[in-house]
């Protein structure tokens, strides 16, 4: 079942915003302001996140699979159990982040 879905659509975001379970693959949120959203278990497989601010953002369990987070400034950013496999993380700031269970790279 599809939460939500935007596919396709450009979004600059919404500081505080309630996005829980989302569907948003493949999305393009370049220089989306995402502080405090709440993605926990949302699909950004392929999401364009290049320069997004995701400070104190949860992203509890989210699927990043694939993901351009270049240059993102997740601060504080809570990424427990989140899937970062193949996600492009070049000078993404991850300061203060939590990263417990994260999945980095596909296990052999």
């Amino acid at each position: 079942m599809k939460i939500f879905d935007i596919d396709g659509v450009y979004l600059l975001g919404v500081p505080g915003a309630n996005l829980t379970d989302a569907d948003l693959e493949g999305v393009n949120l370049t220089d989306a302001n995402l502080t405090d959203a709440n993605l926990e278990g949302a699909n950004l497989r392929w999401a364009n996140l290049r320069w997004a601010n995701l400070r104190w953002a949860n992203l509890t369990g989210a699927n990043l699979t694939g993901a351009n987070l270049e240059d993102a400034d997740l601060t504080g950013a809570n990424l427990t159990g989140a899937n970062l496999i193949e996600a492009n993380l070049t000078g993404a700031n991850l300061t203060g982040a939590k990263l417990t269970g994260t999945l980095l790279m596909e296990e052999k």
